[in-house]
């Protein structure tokens, strides 16, 4: 039987716990990581941990209670990084776990909670062998030993970063803020984007059918979002995928295709340039007629590993690489390609107002197509309220 997480009762705060009545105790948080840790990441939405839930709350990983259990897998995998302290940018926990220069705490706490590449569902022996292999001991000597060390340092590190995002200034910025797009006031008119050049649809974006260039919005590690979160990134992710009868995955093709591309340009670890746009072949999507997926490195992970951060004209930049490595392989095919698709860029977790994001996107692709005319450019969200923006973005002059 699966340990159960007791409910939250109020406590008694120590002064090494962090300020703020909106945190639970080091102790509580402890207490439910021990109980999460034979279970594991999966158990997530059945157990709900309740102390896990509040920290990952503050520190902005499930904001207004939304996928509470991708929130708090997203706060360990911050925690990890945080424990781990590898050389170089922050990446992500698999990274720091298999990087042998990262401190050790790190890298056990990432293979005790399967916060590793195609480890997540690992059964619990398996992932505490693995663990005690960072310290050359075995699994029952790590459990009476390291075991308790490495949750109690993850524990501590958890609540740092909600503490830390309690006490900053809040990262999004109030549209009013942010520059606008650039308006022409003099140099040559260009002509005018024809009206049928521009369709937005509300729709999820792996829904869509027969157009040539999907593409997904990345951090600047170009790492895509896991196939179970509620982002464009993770559902191209899971719907590219090549499955088994059994529908288990057997090939995740956009991942993998992302990191052979990084290898191959020596970027493993390290980050990209905001802007750079990377090509992969659409997997399974190729059924939907879909011939390329785009990933557009637009959202900068912060330094303290709790969120992301987009510049509205790395947007700009990110479009227009789109349109230059498309004109590149346009030819490459029969027939041509002809059609790209966009989400709205940077509106996601990181943090871009989507007015901001709708009038940066819009003004763009204007740009684009008066000087590249014969792409057919479509928009897709799932939001009502964003599609009123994209649709307001593209019928401007």
């Amino acid at each position: 039987m699966s340990p159960q997480i007791p409910p939250s009762v109020p406590e008694q705060r120590s002064a090494a716990d962090p300020a703020g009545a909106e945190l639970p105790s080091h102790a509580r948080l402890v207490e439910e990581l021990h109980a999460l840790r034979r279970p594991g990441l999966a158990a997530l939405r059945r157990i709900r941990p309740e102390a896990l839930r509040q920290v990952a709350r503050a520190a902005g990983h499930a904001p207004d209670g939304t996928d509470e259990a991708a929130g708090i897998e997203a706060l360990l995998e911050a925690a990890v990084r945080r424990l781990a302290a590898a050389p170089g940018p922050p990446g992500p926990p698999g990274e720091a776990a298999d990087d042998r220069r990262a401190d050790p705490l790190g890298r056990a706490a990432a293979h005790t909670f399967g916060l590793l590449p195609g480890r997540r569902g690992a059964a619990a022996p398996e992932r505490r062998k693995a663990a005690a292999a960072v310290y050359g001991v075995t699994p029952e000597r790590f459990r009476r030993g390291q075991e308790q060390e490495v949750i109690a340092e993850l524990a501590a590190a958890a609540l740092a970063l909600a503490h830390a995002a309690t006490q900053a200034t809040p990262r999004r910025e109030a549209p009013d803020t942010l520059p606008d797009p650039p308006s022409r006031a003099a140099g040559p008119t260009l002509p005018p984007v024809p009206a049928h050049r521009i369709t937005v649809h509300l729709s999820s974006v792996e829904l869509l059918r027969d157009i040539d260039i999907l593409v997904s919005s990345e951090n600047t590690h170009m790492e895509m979002s896991k196939t179970f979160r509620p982002t464009v990134s993770g559902a191209l992710r899971r719907a590219a995928a090549i499955r088994d009868e059994g529908g288990e995955i057997t090939d995740d093709v956009l991942a993998r295709e992302l990191a052979d591309w990084m290898r191959s340009h020596r970027r493993t670890g390290l980050p990209v340039r905001p802007g750079t746009v990377v090509p992969t072949s659409p997997g399974a999507l190729a059924e939907r007629g879909v011939r390329r997926v785009y990933h557009a490195a637009v959202a900068r992970p912060v330094a303290d590993g709790g969120g992301y951060h987009v510049d509205p004209q790395t947007l700009a930049e990110a479009v227009a690489a789109v349109f230059a490595l498309a004109n590149a392989e346009r030819d490459a095919y029969d027939p041509p390609l002809r059609s790209l698709c966009f989400p709205l860029l940077g509106s996601g977790q990181g943090g871009l107002p989507p007015v901001k994001a709708a009038r940066w996107l819009g003004w763009a692709v204007h740009e684009e197509l008066r000087r590249h005319p014969g792409w057919a450019v479509h928009f897709v969200t799932r939001d009502p309220e964003l599609a009123q923006l994209l649709t307001d973005a593209s019928s401007a002059p």
